[in-house]
């Protein structure tokens, strides 16, 4: 069963987000699972602005195609060039190495506390 960290919270469309400052945004285990071993990231921008539940990028795999989604609204501060470089992070360690961006947070979107995805989506908290 995939992980889910208590110490994240979550969007319905699978990623997570913690409470630093910039936010540091991610895909989840069980999106990452799902996906397949992940062949190509496209990340928005630094400096861009992203919105809560609005496309801001995509994850290609072996199996498809799926958009990334914002769980925020707010400023492109940071990208992982890392991830970009070797997407296979995204499979490895979606939790550490393969985050994908951070933001400067203005306004959060519906999110979902560890427990709460979990249940929704077959998680195991830790």
């Amino acid at each position: 069963m995939s992980k889910v960290l208590s110490s994240l919270r979550y969007s319905v469309e699978h990623e997570w987000l913690d409470a630093a400052s910039p936010a540091k945004i991610g895909i989840t285990q069980i999106a990452a699972d799902a996906l397949g071993d992940v062949v190509y990231v496209d990340l928005p921008e630094v400096g861009s602005e992203v919105t809560a539940g609005d496309t801001c990028g995509e994850v290609e795999s072996t199996k498809s195609v799926s958009d990334l989604y914002s769980p925020v609204s707010g400023t492109v501060v940071e990208i992982n060039q890392e991830a970009i470089d070797n997407p296979a992070l995204l499979n490895e360690d979606p939790y550490g190495a393969g985050w994908l961006f951070t933001v400067e947070v203005s306004e959060e979107g519906p999110l979902l506390s560890a427990a709460d995805y979990a249940s929704a989506n077959g998680g195991n908290v830790e």
